[in-house]
Order: structure tokens, then sequence, then C-alpha cells
């Protein structure tokens, strides 16, 4: 069982080097690879998989472009409607940490603000009366960030918690009033651009 580790492996290596392979084994190796996988094949392949990537590139690319001037929150002032407060404020507590059925209260009306906002189509003619109506809705915002102060402080009360969701709802009943005079100058614009057409 002993034996010598050298003698060992020279006797392995001359085993090895004794035996090769028969001759035309590489030649005959190559052509059924050949067969198996034909070049052709392969670059036909590659060219699919070039294909797939650039399609899959023109979409993101696609994709991010829309994102980028299509996207209107980037058209809305960012403190106009928050449901979070900012990271120093994280202790405050909302509507939703007195009751469940004032959290869904404020869910309610936090969803239905964001939504008429994202209806808004903003465009040349109406920037003014649209930032006119954003800058109340900020107003509005700061006293909802104010009394959910209060509410932390003091505790849940009648009062405040009425004043948080009369605020959500004057916020909402704001939103209405914009997109219904959007939806007047939209109509008198395209009447006075027909009239001038004829």
């Amino acid at each position: 069982m002993a034996q010598d580790l050298r003698e060992l492996c020279n006797t392995e290596g001359q085993d090895k080097r004794s035996t090769s392979m028969p001759k035309g084994h590489e030649a005959r190796f190559l052509s059924k690879l050949e067969e198996t996988f034909p070049e052709h094949s392969i670059k036909k392949s590659n060219s699919v998989l070039w294909r797939i990537a650039a399609s899959i590139v023109i979409l993101i690319g696609l994709g991010f472009t829309t994102f980028k001037y299509v996207n209107p929150t980037e058209m809305m002032p960012s403190d106009v409607v928050t449901q979070d407060s900012p990271s120093h404020e994280t202790s405050l507590k909302s509507l939703g940490d007195v009751s469940p059925d004032l959290k869904k209260i404020e869910h309610y009306y936090l969803a239905n603000i964001n939504l008429e906002l994202s209806k808004v189509k903003l465009t040349e003619d109406n920037k003014e009366l649209f930032d006119g109506y954003v800058f109340r809705l900020a107003e509005l915002n700061k006293e909802y960030k104010k009394l959910s102060l209060e509410l932390t402080e003091n505790g849940p009360n009648e009062l405040t918690v009425s004043a948080l969701i009369d605020n959500l709802k004057l916020r909402l009943n704001l939103l209405y009033r914009l997109k219904e005079q959007l939806g007047e100058l939209n109509s008198s614009t395209e009447t006075s651009s027909s009239k001038n057409i004829s």
C-alpha cells in the first residue's frame, strides 16, 4: 500500500502517452459536429438574438421617453397632494391612525384628488388658471399638515378630525371646480376658433 508517489506518477504518465487517438478521429469528429450544428444555423440564431435584443432596447427607450414626457405628475408640484409626510414628520398622525373608518374616508378623498389631478390636461391656454388652483391646493395641503400635527400633539378630538375631513372635501371640490372651468375654457376656445375659421 505504501508506494512512492513519484513512481506512481511516472507510470501513469507513461500509460497516457502511449495511448493515442486513431487516425482520422479529429476529422470524423468535426464532420459529425458540422452535421449536428451547421454553421449557417448558428449565424441565423445570432441574427435572431440581435433582432430580439434591439427590439427590447427600442421598447425600453420608448417606455422611458413616454414616461418622461407624458407623465402628468411632472407638471404637478410635489407638495399639492401628499399622503405620506416628509421624513422629518414621519411621526405625524393621520385620520387612518384614529380609526379604520376614518382611514377609509381619508383614502377615498386622497384617491379622488389624485385621480382628478391626473385627468387635468395642462396647456398654454389653461396654465394660469391651473397655477392658481395649484397654489390654493398647496395652501390647503399645508393646513392639512398643521391639522395632522395638532392631531399628533393633542390627540384625536371631534374638531380636529372634522377639520381634516373638511380640508380633504375642499381640495376635492376645488379640483371639480377646476375641471369645470377648464371645460368651459376649452369650449369657449373651440367656439372662438370655429368662428375664426368660418
